[in-house]
């Protein structure tokens, strides 16, 4: 590929930053209409937490088989195809009437959002030059996090002057927008299939990947993160008011802090990655800081009104760590199989946060606020043993000549 100007490619990242955005703003769309959905359809919380489930395994699934079809037919398309996918989920979640219908939507917009990943890795590895794909993978995470935090805000926000109906329809409106943006600017996005090579060598190479230790090291990693983002997404909330008595408004401003410093932790850490080579040092110099701060919430030894800034600077460390785990595994990643590395590895992504809400909903409902937050220390100093593993590996000969 030749070198593209800073103009093009800040094209590239900022229409699949968009679309990223996107992706994760739908990880919500149900979730931030539990309030209204509940009393709608009669449901329990068993219910409501399933059409979650059902999202996240579904979303988990397609992943791992999204990235042989991004390295076969090309990521442009399938990127094409899942925000359509999107659109498509939530006219059928506008217009349900009754929960069968609410499932179906759950898992077309989770068959959708399966492709993000993969598709989005694989263009940004394609079209954008080595010297700015550390700030490539830094504005592709922000994306997500200002996904997750626009998602609560706008469909809360119609459905309280309107309906939850209206917030659905409202909501479909963003992919198809946001497709018709991209198929505009479908020259920038033009992506490199894998160059022909004769049947018996594909049939070969194809799952050829899937031998290498640092792939499931690296799908370990995602898996083991996301337990964690699971546990602060769903309870962290819940947990700092039983552990320090603050009002829950206090305690979402925390969980708000977490994510909008993770947003700028990932800026740093875009920084950061570009000029470091050693990024499994990164990571776990990051997760041994957010642990170590998170034991600390769990004691219940600081101030109520430090709570805030505890969340923020665990959110800040996490951050850190992102452009550089995506560095990580693009390492790992042979040439031949962008998409089906990033795919097999997010699917940690999905199945981490279709598990998390469950363990850590267990936790609450024992009565053991504190673990929550002892937890999520815990799978995030694990997850540094799978990041130094990847890092070994990708830096040993064999796996670069693989």
């Amino acid at each position: 590929m030749q070198p593209a100007s800073l103009r093009d490619d800040a094209r590239v990242i900022g229409l699949v930053g968009l679309a990223h955005g996107v992706s994760h703003f739908y990880h919500l769309i149900l979730a931030s209409l539990f309030p209204w959905l509940k009393p709608a359809f009669n449901l329990s919380y068993a219910e409501l937490g399933l059409l979650m489930t059902v999202f996240f395994v579904v979303s988990g699934i397609g992943q791992a088989l999204a990235g042989f079809v991004v390295d076969k037919v090309g990521a442009r398309r399938v990127l094409f195809g899942g925000m359509a996918l999107l659109g498509i989920a939530a006219l059928v979640l506008a217009g349900a009437n009754h929960y069968a219908m609410l499932l179906a939507g759950s898992m077309l917009a989770g068959l959708g959002n399966s492709v993000f990943h993969p598709s989005d890795y694989t263009l940004l590895n394609q079209r954008v030059s080595k010297a700015r794909i550390a700030h490539a993978f830094s504005v592709h995470g922000i994306s997500g996090n200002l996904g997750w935090a626009a998602a609560p805000v706008f469909l809360a926000g119609v459905a309280t002057f309107s309906s939850w109906r209206t917030a659905l329809l409202a909501a479909s409106v963003i992919p198809f927008a946001t497709l018709l943006l991209l198929f505009l600017s479908r020259e920038a996005l033009r992506s490199d299939p894998v160059p022909p090579k004769s049947h018996a060598h594909v049939a070969a190479s194809s799952f050829g990947f899937m031998r290498l230790p640092a792939v499931w090291m690296s799908f370990g990693f995602f898996f083991l993160t996301a337990v964690a983002l699971g546990g602060i997404q769903s309870f962290s909330s819940t947990s700092l008011v039983a552990i320090y008595q603050v009002s829950l408004a206090s305690a979402m401003t925390a969980y708000s802090a977490y994510m909008l410093a993770s947003a700028g932790g990932m800026v740093l850490g875009g920084f950061l990655a570009a000029k470091a080579h050693n990024h499994d040092r990164t990571i776990a110099c990051a997760f041994t800081l957010a642990a170590a701060l998170a034991l600390v919430l769990a004691s219940g030894v600081v101030p109520g009104w430090s709570t805030t800034l505890m969340m923020g600077l665990i959110g800040l460390a996490a951050g850190v760590a992102g452009p550089s785990r995506d560095l990580l595994i693009r390492a790992a990643a042979p040439a031949n199989a962008t998409g089906r590395v990033f795919g097999v590895v997010y699917s940690g992504l999905d199945s981490g946060l279709a598990v998390g809400p469950l363990l850590f909903g267990a936790l609450m409902d024992g009565g053991h606020p504190s673990w929550v937050f002892i937890c999520i220390a815990l799978f995030q100093l694990l997850a540094i043993g799978t990041a130094v593993g990847v890092g070994g590996r990708s830096r040993a000969p064999a796996l670069q000549n693989a």
